[in-house]
């Protein structure tokens, strides 16, 4: 594994300038018998050279060192010459060793950089692993994962198309790459796609560290490939559902009041009748009510049609509950009447009027049908957490907790009963209306028995503030 630049050069400096700074440094030292002293340090040299910069600028230090041992401590001084032969010995044994160390401590040191790169590499290969298990991890998560990793500026996802024209699919950072050949480094993520990096070359061991994220990335596009075509799937199945359903109700809950306003209109038209006051005002109510109930069953259809494809628009704005509540109630037959508690000082809300007045009829139509005739509802509000909280109360006979989560769902009623009072989309369209302005909607037991319906309704700007101030 080749060493870094600063490491090799520093490893030559000391080749180079160490032996002689070591050898003026001893020059204090004559009266010390032999050159072992001089030669110990000039070891010590020879393996910071190898542990600095490796095996040559150890080799070229344990060679000069010599040379120097040499010529300035083996008789005779100041010169190549060698006449004992024993110093002759002592010179070589310590070329030798020099070399032998510095070859031991060169390869140890590279191992030991060699591990370090296998544990950083694992330790990528490790969190890359965790990341794609997680659910929530995107391509663009990965994409900034790799930026950090390898200290980059931007990273790209680069398609390939059909006239060989490479093509931007994900990108994170700055000045991403446009081309391949613009990239300062790249990994094949499949035949068309391929992860590009901007920044600096990479060392081959972080080209396969790169590999493994273009593996992942792979995964990550196929993953989020399934889950498209899942949703679609999803969404043509409750399509399908919503239509068979829709059926179910034209043929039989439509046909219901249809039937009702054209029994009374043939019994009025009956010739050689005559209707007295009271019969033909009884008849003309018939009519009015199956007539109301048919338009209520058309506006909740329009309305789930419209939140399904999300053709839904809002015209918002800041109001008071007050008279929103009061037109809506007034909307409304309930044999038992309803009572309203509405504090005074109650914050405006920031509202469709519209949409509002639909979730509340709703609610209250729901609430009355499931009342005793001789009960009332209530309709009340606080303000709380910053938003204002509408509650709708109801003493009916409540709905079990396993079954609340099918309260908000197109075309059902309570335990699937009073089939022929509608299609069982009021409390769907009122949940999908209210969180359409950025509300929320749920349902929670009555003390005593029965269901209330809380409304979260998002307050106004100004009142907002003055909440939180508070």
């Amino acid at each position: 594994m080749p060493l870094s630049r600063r490491r090799v050069i520093s490893g030559w400096v000391l080749a180079t300038a160490g032996p002689v700074l070591v050898v003026l440094g001893l020059s204090p030292w004559e009266g010390r018998p032999g050159p072992s002293f001089q030669a110990l340090s000039l070891l010590v040299l020879t393996v910071a050279c190898a542990l600095a910069g490796g095996l040559r600028p150890a080799l070229v230090c344990a060679l000069a060192s010599t040379l120097l041992l040499n010529y300035f401590y083996t008789p005779p001084l100041h010169t190549l010459t060698v006449t004992d032969s024993a110093d002759v010995v002592t010179l070589l044994l310590f070329l030798a060793v020099a070399v032998a160390v510095a070859s031991v401590v060169d390869r140890a040191a590279r191992r030991s950089l060699q591990a370090e790169q296998a544990r950083r590499e694992a330790d990528t290969l490790s969190l890359l692993n965790q990341t794609l298990l997680r659910t929530d991890q995107s391509v663009a998560s990965t994409l900034q994962l790799v930026c950090e990793t390898f200290a980059m500026r931007s990273a790209v996802l680069l398609r390939k198309g059909d006239e060989g024209r490479w093509q931007v699919e994900r990108a994170v950072g700055d000045d991403p790459p446009a081309h391949p050949d613009d990239a300062d480094a790249q990994a094949p993520v499949s035949d068309a796609l391929r992860l590009v990096l901007r920044g600096h070359p990479l060392s081959e061991q972080d080209v396969r560290v790169l590999s493994a994220f273009a593996t992942h990335l792979s995964v990550e596009l196929e993953r989020e490939e399934i889950g498209r075509r899942e949703e679609a799937a999803r969404r043509v199945e409750e399509g399908d559902r919503l239509r068979t359903a829709l059926l179910a109700a034209v043929s039989h809950d439509l046909r219901t009041p249809l039937a009702g306003v054209k029994a009374a209109v043939s019994t009025l038209q009956t010739p050689g009748i005559e209707w007295s006051e009271a019969d033909r005002a009884e008849l003309l109510a018939a009519i009015e009510l199956s007539a109301d109930r048919l338009d209520s069953i058309v506006e909740n259809l329009l309305d789930m049609s419209r939140l399904q494809t999300g053709a839904m628009t809002l015209n918002t704005e800041d109001v008071g509950l007050d008279e929103v509540v009061a037109r809506a109630v007034g909307s409304v037959v309930n044999p038992g009447g309803v009572d309203i508690d509405l504090p005074p000082d109650l914050p405006d809300v920031r509202v469709d009027v519209g949409l509002l007045d639909r979730v509340i009829a709703n609610l209250v139509q729901n609430g009355a049908r499931y009342t005793a005739p001789d009960d009332r509802l209530r309709v009340a509000a606080k303000a709380a957490d910053g938003c204002v909280q509408l509650r709708v109360v109801d003493h009916g006979p409540g709905v079990a907790d396993e079954l609340k989560t099918r309260l908000f769902q197109p075309f059902q009623r309570l335990d699937d009963a009073h089939a022929g009072t509608g299609v069982g989309l009021g409390l769907a369209v009122a949940k999908g209306l209210t969180e359409a302005q950025g509300g929320r909607l749920r349902a929670e037991d009555t003390p005593g028995g029965g269901l209330t319906m809380v409304v979260e309704l998002p307050c106004a700007a100004d009142d907002h503030v003055a909440m939180e101030q508070r």
